[in-house]
């Protein structure tokens, strides 16, 4: 059993990443990090060597985890969902982002879709309140 974390390297993802380590650590479980670089769509400002920091954090926290980290043309709430699905997750640990009501009306959203389409209870955390 694990807690899935959707990582991107924004203060949403910071909080998300820190609620998933602290519930991972309640639940007595391991921890499964999901950081989807997708090649298609908006690109993180960060550079890439926030994988390094993130995995400190992560051996940091002294929770057997898990990494994931594709690249490509893959779609983020599918990713995020897959591995739900695959390490028997208890809990997913999203970041949520203000969303204008155009950009919600033309855009799809992975929080709306894993919410939506997990088996297991899913916590939207915003920045700054984990």
């Amino acid at each position: 059993m694990s807690v899935v974390v959707g990582y991107v390297p924004t203060p949403e993802g910071e909080s998300a990443l820190s609620a998933g380590i602290r519930a991972a650590r309640e639940l007595g479980t391991g921890l499964v990090v999901v950081n989807v670089e997708s090649s298609h769509g908006a690109r993180s400002a960060a550079p890439r060597d926030y994988l390094q920091a993130l995995e400190t954090v992560l051996q940091g926290s002294r929770l057997p985890h898990q990494l994931l980290h594709p690249v490509g043309d893959y779609d983020s709430a599918e990713e995020i969902l897959k591995a739900a699905e695959s390490h028997d997750a208890r809990l997913i640990v999203l970041g949520l982002r203000p969303r204008t009501p155009v950009g919600k009306l033309l855009m799809g959203s992975t929080a709306q879709r894993v919410l939506l389409e997990a088996g297991c209870p899913v916590l939207a955390v915003k920045a700054g309140q984990a």
